[in-house]
């Protein structure tokens, strides 16, 4: 049944390239992207309604999202700073030896007659990956072109003090990251065969119905997967081949008018074959790749930054000083510089959003906290090391005054030399090409190896809450599949303002139904964390 799963699978794509061929291959990409703006604008406008007044208007998803992980931070006493190197140690495997440590709680359930109600259902079985993994996976699916093109959007937009904001942010993020996982292991389902089900679905279903809220707790977790299925379709994947694609166009000139859907249905057949393995073969991909493209684009902006090191103290000082007074042409000023660094942080980290929770349920523990602790790494990596990095290559470019801060149209900077507009990963491609010449196309490499990464992970997260909601068949199951891959066709093709605002608005929109979850349940992450420090104490 796998194999036939498969290949009509494969027949999807080829057809794909029989239609780009067809009779509407003209001019394609401009016929989708005139179809899918309309969607985007409405989409954001709703996701982003703003509390405030003029210049000093805050969408309220950032309120949400920034007060809760002002909160987690605070109420679990900075669990992202003290905690920082037992993640480490968690991840490397120091404290693999007290899996086989029964709990007073497991023996309780062992010596019991009949096993607990909503729990796992075989006790021998506690999940399909490593912690390693189970990272590797979560943070391929965050650690993407939200790392090299978003930072882009947030300077040109903000100034260089979005990325103090985004700094913070991530800082703060880690604490929410720490509270999703710990929940999404806790409360993840597990069959008989070993096949983990769980994220913000499970636990704020199974979470709200202890607490007596059974219906609305229902009712939250199928608004997530709903969102969740959007978001895989958009920032998870159609933003990923759309600045993949863009990638490819400029750096080879391609001038075909339907370069994108081309370029798209290659990107499509590459997914597909990953995808089509299920987390076990998505984790044997993203632990070889993501340590692999981290260090790649990592060492690449090092070789930069050494390069112009005595610009490097400026650039942290342009940083510092924007963040809380920025020059005038920086729209909406402080608050205006705070917005993009939260937003692109968000976007870039997914804290909050509860998606990682899906791709950490996955992991082979019986303590829940343990996964948290590893999950809090997340922020940091993604945003506050690679994030700052391509921040201060960014911000060192523009000292030549490549392009003004502030002046910004659908998500792209007006370049002073040329008189062209650009934005997303081309700004960030410049802004590389300015130190070395050519260098550009490593980052085209590193660009496609993010793209590719962060649309597996992406299309995990998008089936499991596929599952929830329809049913763990095959059928439904090549279902979700198919149309995964139709988006990702679909991103290559629309333009980066459209592909962005839809990207933005679908992983923001999670927040609204994940923190309903996360503030209802908090307390019960505080106790599997008690549990899991007495264990290693002892």
């Amino acid at each position: 049944m796998k194999s036939l799963s498969t290949r009509n699978l494969l027949l999807i794509i080829i057809a794909l390239f029989i239609f780009q061929n067809g009779c509407f291959a003209q001019g394609l990409d401009e016929k989708i992207n005139d179809a899918f703006m309309p969607i985007a604008d409405w989409w954001d406008e709703l996701v982003f309604t703003e509390v405030g007044y003029g210049d000093y208007s805050v969408p309220f998803v950032l309120i949400i999202l920034m007060g809760g992980a002002t909160f987690f931070s605070f109420y679990f006493r900075f669990v992202n700073i003290r905690e920082f190197w037992t993640a480490i140690k968690v991840v490397r495997g120091k404290y693999d030896h007290l899996e086989s440590i029964e709990t007073n709680e497991q023996l309780q359930v062992n010596l019991s007659d009949e096993d607990i109600v909503d729990t796992i259902k075989d006790e021998s079985h506690q999940g399909e990956v490593n912690h390693f993994q189970a990272l590797a996976t979560a943070v391929s699916g965050t650690v993407g072109l939200g790392n090299i093109a978003m930072v882009a959007v947030a300077i040109g937009i903000g100034g260089p003090g979005a990325t103090f904001w985004m700094i913070v942010a991530g800082i703060l993020g880690m604490s929410t990251k720490f509270v999703e996982c710990t929940l999404g292991v806790k409360y993840r389902d597990i069959d008989a065969d070993g096949n983990v089900y769980g994220g913000p679905m499970y636990y704020i279903s199974k979470g709200l119905k202890e607490m007596g809220f059974a219906k609305i707790g229902k009712v939250v977790s199928v608004i997530f997967a709903v969102f969740c299925i959007g978001a895989s379709f958009g920032g998870g994947n159609a933003f990923q081949s759309n600045q993949a694609a863009a990638q490819i166009i400029t750096r080879f000139g391609i001038e075909s008018p339907s370069a994108g859907t081309i370029i798209g249905c290659v990107f499509a057949v590459l997914v597909g074959i990953v995808i089509i393995g299920g987390i076990k073969r998505i984790a044997q991909v993203t632990e070889k790749v993501v340590p692999f493209m981290a260090a790649f684009y990592v060492l690449s902006t090092l070789i930069i930054l050494g390069m112009n090191f005595s610009l490097i103290d400026d650039a942290i000082g342009q940083i510092l000083s924007e963040a809380f007074s920025p020059r005038a042409t920086i729209v909406g000023g402080i608050v205006g510089a705070m917005i993009q660094g939260f937003r692109r942080a968000a976007f870039s980290n997914e804290a909050g959003a509860g998606s990682a929770a899906i791709a950490h349920s996955a992991v082979n523990t019986k303590f829940a906290a343990s996964e948290g602790l590893v999950a809090l790494l997340e922020p940091f990596i993604d945003t506050v090391v690679i994030c700052s990095m391509t921040a201060l290559v960014i911000v060192i470019f523009n000292m030549s005054g490549a392009f003004e801060y502030g002046d910004s149209l659908n998500n792209e900077v007006l370049m002073i030399a040329t008189g062209e507009r650009v934005g997303g990963v081309n700004l960030t491609s410049m802004a590389f090409d300015s130190s070395i010449p050519g260098f550009s196309y490593l980052l085209a490499i590193a660009v496609v190896m993010f793209a590719f990464s962060t649309a597996i992970s992406w299309s995990y997260y998008g089936l499991q809450s596929w599952k929830y909601l329809f049913g763990k068949s095959k059928a439904m199951d090549l279902t979700y599949k198919v149309i995964f891959l139709i988006f990702t066709v679909l991103g290559a093709a629309v333009t980066l303002d459209a592909v962005i605002k839809f990207s933005d608005a679908m992983i923001l929109a999670l927040v609204f139904p994940n923190m309903i979850g996360l503030l209802f349940l908090f307390k019960k992450v505080g106790a599997e964390y008690r549990k899991y420090k007495e264990v290693i104490k002892d």
